[in-house]
């Protein structure tokens, strides 16, 4: 595990729910993601979710979730799941997976 200004990495698999895609989501995530210093990816799922997978400190994490409930315009977020694991260091980036 990596650690930064003392606290250790944690990973969050993040579902989001609602109207999030077609309306720039993954882009506004990977966005958001960068500037809070994360890594990882997000996805588009077949049943109109949206799925990413962050590694890095908890509270970087927790403001990228409090973004994603709000959305890029167009996005209307009816619903958030964040499930907490250990880091995996395998990720180098955040990007848009396809």
């Amino acid at each position: 595990m990596t650690e930064s200004g003392g606290e250790t990495s944690v990973r969050a698999h993040i579902v989001v729910r609602g109207r999030v895609q077609g309306v720039g989501y993954r882009a506004f995530s990977v966005r958001a993601g960068v500037r809070h210093g994360l890594l990882g990816g997000v996805r588009n799922l077949d049943d109109g979710r949206v799925e990413l997978d962050v590694e890095g400190v908890r509270p970087a994490i927790e403001a990228l979730l409090r973004e994603l409930k709000i959305g890029p315009p167009g996005a209307q977020v009816t619903g958030i799941e964040a499930e907490w694991k250990p880091a995996t260091g395998r990720f180098s980036d955040f990007t848009i997976w396809y």
